[in-house]
């Protein structure tokens, strides 16, 4: 099977090497001398694996490796170093990103059998990409499905529905919806693994999506004593992927309403030292510190009974951490939860994009779907 390659090294005679042992293996090689020009051709035709020179002038290999694997828009392309250095060389460069490293001189056969090595681990992480994708869409079909039929059951299109038929109805619609949540959370988890998430960063309001999460939130203290509170001093915008902070916005609001039976659950909002700083602070049952301290890893389910799937935080700090920013937590049993987001301000923002018109201080509570 032929195969896309990408040669980058300054030297003619290493680039005619490559090729002449690479197109012997059957693969469709393309030669460029510089750093620069390599990320031209991935951005303008992703190849198969790049061969990539570790001393060259202007952008050395690491550099354009680095660059390659903080590009989130990229799927997984395997590199493979050539460098003339020892083991510090090879450790920087693997530490940068890369997969394979092959010392000068290179012999022909080596290089050949090194490249069918990382072919084979690209068509392997490609194949369990294509089956994850293929297995959580093959089973949200029939949930979705069999919701839209339930609804049809409910509303009395095959006949009326006695009233205890009817709740059974809508408990099996809830299961599927939180099977659903799962297979959504479970496929946007494994994206985050693999490098395979691509995020839409755009200048947003930050305190008009804090607000629409709070009025969607609010049914969930119908029926408890608990208030939920906005604070933040001006409009701030923020330059992110805004559906998946609210995902973490909403995730963290959520759990604080869940786990609070009465005081109140708290969202600060504020700026400092060119970064932005928003806490989600509630009264509620708190968590140990032997939890504390796993709480972030995936699948790792807290003892209160309700717990959900272990996922969602998880989630959350790979989301944050896709912003270059971090999500911490304290917490004392009885106490408490308090989670803190620091998001920086990027660089790419204009100056007018930080010269918005301050508004009217704002301190709102929600509380059983009012205002107060």
């Amino acid at each position: 099977m032929s195969n896309y390659i990408l040669a980058v090294d300054d030297t003619p005679d290493n680039l005619f090497l490559v090729q002449l042992a690479l197109e012997q293996e059957g693969h469709e090689v393309v030669l460029v001398d510089n750093g620069r020009a390599a990320l031209s051709q991935i951005a303008k035709s992703p190849p198969d694996l790049i061969v990539l020179d570790v001393m060259m002038p202007g952008m050395d290999g690491y550099e354009v490796t680095r660059r390659i694997r903080s590009n989130p828009n990229l799927s997984f392309i395997p590199i493979l170093l050539i460098t003339a250095h020892e083991q510090p060389s090879v450790v920087r460069g693997l530490d940068e990103g890369a997969d394979e490293f092959i010392r000068k001189p290179v012999r022909i056969d080596e290089l050949q059998a090194r490249v069918r090595s990382l072919l084979r681990l690209k068509q392997s992480i490609d194949q369990r990409e294509n089956f994850v994708h293929c297995l959580t869409h093959d089973l949200r079909t029939p949930l979705v499905a069999a919701n839209r039929m339930l609804k049809l059951i409910q509303k009395g299109v095959f006949g009326e529905v006695a009233e205890k038929v009817n709740e059974s109805l809508e408990t099996i619609h809830s299961s599927n919806d939180n099977l659903l949540d799962l297979l959504n959370n479970l496929l946007e988890v494994y994206c985050y693994d693999v490098g395979q998430k691509h995020l839409n960063f755009i200048e947003f309001d930050l305190t008009q999506l804090l607000e629409e999460i709070a009025a969607e939130l609010t049914p969930l203290i119908d029926d408890k004593e608990i208030d939920l509170r906005l604070h933040w001093d001006k409009q701030t915008n923020l330059r992110g992927d805004r559906l998946e902070l609210r995902r973490v916005l909403t995730n963290l609001i959520s759990n604080g309403l869940k786990f609070t039976d009465s005081g109140s659950v708290e969202v600060r909002l504020q700026e400092k030292d060119n970064e932005l700083i928003l806490v989600v602070e509630d009264t509620g049952v708190g968590i140990s510190p032997a939890e504390i301290q796993r709480i972030f890893e995936r699948f790792r389910q807290g003892s209160n009974k309700r717990s959900g799937t272990g996922l969602g935080l998880h989630l959350c700090r790979q989301i944050i951490q896709a912003h270059n920013g971090t999500l911490e937590v304290n917490s004392q049993v009885n106490e408490g939860t308090c989670f803190t987001i620091h998001l920086p301000r990027h660089p790419e923002m204009n100056s007018s994009q930080n010269q918005e018109p301050e508004a009217e201080k704002l301190s709102v509570s929600y509380r059983n779907r009012e205002y107060r």
